[in-house]
């Protein structure tokens, strides 16, 4: 079946901020930093104003979000990526990457960056990511990541079949 991607509307915010939560919970080491700090997971309303944040739809159903922020500094920072556990590992976080990579060579951004949770370094690394570094954030250490978005774009390593549009859902 293949995804859609779409800007978000923001009556959508709390089912993305359920998501969120659930993908949060899936890695059992990081349960109990979620737990004590749960009560910052929020998608702000300006965000979806902004159109930061993009969701990947199958058939009808929101499977993995992302936000994504354009900063002053010239580069494109993804601020969130969030799978729904049960389509984790069918290259849907990557299409929204790309869209991402997509949206920053359209504004003419050089790069690309995240600070990614230890638990996905294998996943940024296989989408070309680099490691610039190691920050600490409010949920324990998060990896400094950075994607060139001049020298090429991602390619897709799947078959899915990938619509694309700007229509908010």
């Amino acid at each position: 079946m293949p995804i859609t991607l779409r800007l978000a509307h923001l009556d959508k915010r709390m089912s993305l901020i359920a998501m969120q939560c659930r993908a949060s919970l899936e890695n059992a080491d990081d349960r109990d930093i979620f737990n004590a700090h749960s009560d910052v997971i929020d998608i702000p309303a300006k965000l979806f104003e902004d159109q930061a944040v993009t969701v990947a739809l199958l058939d009808t159903q929101i499977v993995d979000f992302s936000v994504v922020l354009q900063c002053d500094d010239g580069h494109v920072e993804l601020d969130g990526l969030f799978v729904e556990p049960a389509y984790w590992r069918q290259g849907i976080g990557r299409l929204l990457i790309q869209r991402a990579v997509q949206r920053a060579l359209k504004h003419g951004r050089s790069t690309l960056q995240a600070i990614a949770n230890p638990h996905a370094h294998a996943f940024y690394q296989s989408l070309g990511f680099k490691q610039t570094g190691i920050t600490q954030t409010q949920f324990g250490p998060g990896l400094l990541m950075q994607y060139q978005t001049r020298s090429h774009l991602i390619e897709s390593r799947n078959k899915t079949a990938v619509c694309m549009t700007h229509t908010a859902v």
